[in-house]
């Protein structure tokens, strides 16, 4: 599927992507809602369409991403919560296999995340994922979203790697397509980021249903 010896550099996404997007779906669409209703008094229903409209108002941006945001927002201790599920979290199939492949291979193997960095670390300590990354960067440190195009030229200035020889996997549409624009040859889709519901519409993206498609790993030449 991809032309292994011309690409040195690994982007990879973590929720949807490397992990399971039901715990996130599952957290913001049913827990906080949950959560919200009983903090303020609410009916569930009420509560849900008050979080989902106060979501979508920000949806993209990194407000979004921000725990501390939602925590004052909906005045609930969003990191507490996110402890209380985190049972929930789990790896994609084969991601386990895929990325100490990819280091073998002598790829240079980055987590690129919209994810805040207590989200971050949540998901690294219960998945112990971090040890197979060269480098781990949340959008925070970079006051720019994946979505923006603008992300990935402050990225490169502390990650630097050539765009026509990096691959990026990301389940959002948004993201691979900011990512193209800036330039970024390599681009996979996921078809199945959240393993509860049905494959997603990739557009016009390549798209993996699992890590094991991109094996094995040959070195760059």
């Amino acid at each position: 599927m991809l032309p292994w010896p011309e690409i040195d550099t690994i982007l990879l996404d973590m929720d949807g992507t490397l992990l399971d997007l039901h715990y996130d779906n599952h957290f913001w669409q049913v827990y906080v809602p949950e959560k919200f209703a009983e903090k303020h008094g609410l009916p569930y229903e009420e509560a849900h369409a008050e979080c989902i409209r106060r979501y979508d108002a920000v949806a993209g941006s990194l407000s979004w991403y921000c725990v501390d945001y939602w925590s004052e927002r909906l005045g609930l201790d969003i990191v507490r919560l996110k402890e209380e599920l985190a049972h929930l979290i789990a790896v994609h199939p084969d991601v386990v296999e895929f990325l100490p492949q990819a280091r073998t291979a002598g790829k240079r193997v980055v987590l690129v995340t919209n994810a805040h960095h207590k989200s971050l670390g949540l998901k690294m300590g219960r998945t112990a994922l971090g040890v197979h990354f060269d480098a781990m960067h949340s959008a925070h440190s970079y006051g720019l979203a994946k979505e923006d195009p603008a992300f990935w030229a402050a990225l490169r200035r502390e990650e630097p790697f050539d765009p026509a020889r990096t691959l990026l996997v990301d389940d959002s549409l948004p993201v691979l397509r900011s990512a193209r624009d800036y330039g970024i040859k390599h681009l996979l889709a996921v078809l199945r980021p959240d393993t509860h519901l049905p494959d997603k519409d990739v557009a016009d993206f390549s798209a993996i249903r699992r890590f094991g498609d991109l094996l094995p790993i040959t070195p760059a030449s």
